[in-house]
């Protein structure tokens, strides 16, 4: 028995109500923005440690960053069920994590807010470490001498040295920075370098920061020392005040990570960017708020990032209803422009396209001929699935020896759902022809680029990613198309012929 229409449209409203709700509360409760304009800008980053406990005690001291020019911490905290918790503040701030007994493989999070400050209130000032003498070995000393002399030549301070010497350090067609390097890491040559023309510096640690990314591992940074300021210098890419790019894990000279009682141990650290008011704190840590509040913003930083991208698929899946339901496009496949439109929020639109009409029509020369071997189905989508692999890696090696670095992102594309794809169309292309194939792959195509162009918005992604909510009025909307059963434009165009052919034989029985 079908539920009348009333019912659809109580149900499409219900939903709407409860998603505005939540928003609403999610605005005045806990003060996120409507719009994501004229706010501060956040950093969580979250350090995982990862080690493998024996059954014996087990103790970990990881370095932890604080305040810095740039930068202001908001809040930290750890999760770490069963192990005591300790921060020690003697020059290098420190979480200690302590266990009586463990056994097996073991997880340990330490997470952090930080608010970037754009007019880096702070003060930059630091005890600067204290300058040794160096002592070279007779092969590199030569090789010091000539990289320090020509550097300090176009210097006329510490910071121009720094420079000069990084820019010389990278150059991998000069050859005494070649031999310097073979005894030395670039940070430990610069370092040593700069205190040999007696200029302050030491060896930091760093956090490239880019949004979303997990996974990531420090990077040895130089801090140099001028007078009562300090800079940041990156040996390696030759950038000089990386700034904001970076964020310094540690403000003294110390190891990472010491872990005693343990084998195989290792940090990990993901990012993610956020945009709130400075007022108030949108992450919902407790667990009792997470849930009155129904927020993600809980979750560990890597699901956190995950979740960015899976909360757009419902505005791809109300694109799909759209064009199908009201415009009457043919796609292969329901919801596969989606996932395509997924790939090209990595790759960015245009190499996405030409990546995918390159997979697609070599997956459909290769399917053809598979053909004249006639395999079973499941044994010939199988095949066209290890031909599309194929494909992709030819295509990641090409992009990479060209230069290309979006090409290399082809892995992003969902393998299986072209190899059906491929398989599909090609079936349609024996029982209907070139031309049907033409039109359901153009339709899919146009389908992903406009669901692209809708989940690629920023106020898109700000609105579904701060106000859950709202994943309930997309569904509200889905519904009622859903519940449509007029005519498609497609349709209309399709019989326009017949409606003029009836308007005429109308004037002729009028006349």
């Amino acid at each position: 028995m079908k539920a009348p229409r009333s019912t659809l449209l109580w149900t499409a409203l219900l939903l709407i109500g409860l998603g505005l709700a939540h928003s609403t509360w999610r605005h005045l409760v806990h003060q996120v923005p409507l719009l994501p304009g004229s706010q501060v800008q956040y950093w969580d980053i979250e350090a995982r440690v990862e080690l493998q406990a024996s059954g014996d005690s087990v103790q970990v001291r990881l370095a932890v960053p604080e305040s810095q020019p740039g930068f202001l911490m908001q809040s930290e905290h750890t999760a770490s069920p069963g192990y005591g918790v300790d921060f020690i503040e003697n020059g290098l701030r420190r979480v200690e994590w302590s266990i009586r007994e463990a056994e097996g493989l073991q997880w340990l999070y330490y997470r952090t807010q930080f608010q970037v400050d754009d007019e880096q209130l702070l003060a930059a000032v630091d005890q600067p470490p204290a300058i040794q003498e160096q002592l070279w070995e007779d092969p590199i000393e030569t090789a010091a001498a000539q990289l320090l002399r020509r550097s300090w030549q176009e210097s006329a301070e510490g910071f121009s040295l720094a420079r000069a010497l990084t820019q010389r350090l990278s150059d991998d067609s000069n050859e005494n920075a070649g031999l310097l390097l073979s005894e030395l890491t670039p940070e430990e040559a610069l370092v040593r370098l700069l205190n040999e023309a007696e200029v302050p510096a030491r060896v930091l640690h760093g956090l490239r920061l880019e949004d979303g990314r997990r996974n990531q591992r420090l990077q040895p940074l130089v801090q140099v020392f001028q007078d009562q300021e300090w800079r940041l210098y990156d040996p390696v890419n030759a950038l000089e005040e990386p700034g904001q790019k970076y964020l310094l894990w540690q403000q003294a000279s110390g190891p990472v990570l010491e872990v005693m009682g343990a084998r195989d141990s290792q940090v990990n650290f993901s990012m993610l960017s956020t945009r709130e008011p400075a007022s108030g704190g949108v992450h919902a840590l407790a667990a009792g708020d997470a849930l009155l509040n129904l927020s993600i913003h809980s979750l560990p930083i890597t699901e956190q990032a995950v979740f960015r991208t899976l909360m757009l698929l419902p505005v791809g899946a109300l694109v799909v209803v759209l064009l199908r339901v009201f415009i009457g496009l043919k796609t292969s496949g329901t919801f596969m422009p989606v996932l395509i439109a997924l790939a090209f929020l990595e790759m960015s639109l245009l190499p996405g396209v030409i990546t995918f009409l390159i997979i697609v029509a070599a997956g459909l020369v290769i399917r053809q001929l598979l053909a004249y071997l006639n395999l079973l189905l499941v044994a010939r989508v199988g095949a066209v699935i290890v031909c599309v692999i194929g494909l992709i890696a030819l295509m990641s090696v090409v992009s990479f020896h060209a230069g290309i670095s979006t090409g290399m992102q082809v892995t992003l594309f969902p393998m299986i759902i072209l190899a059906w794809t491929i398989e599909r169309m090609s079936i349609l292309w024996e029982e209907e022809g070139a031309k049907e194939v033409f039109v359901q792959g153009a339709g899919s195509l146009l389908t992903a680029i406009v669901a692209f162009l809708a989940m690629d918005q920023n106020w898109m992604r700000y609105w579904l990613f701060n106000f859950p909510g709202l994943q309930l009025v997309v569904m509200a909307l889905i519904l009622i198309a859903g519940s449509y059963t007029g005519y498609r434009f497609v349709e209309l165009w399709r019989f326009q012929p017949l409606v003029r052919e009836k308007e005429k034989e109308d004037q002729k029985d009028v006349g």
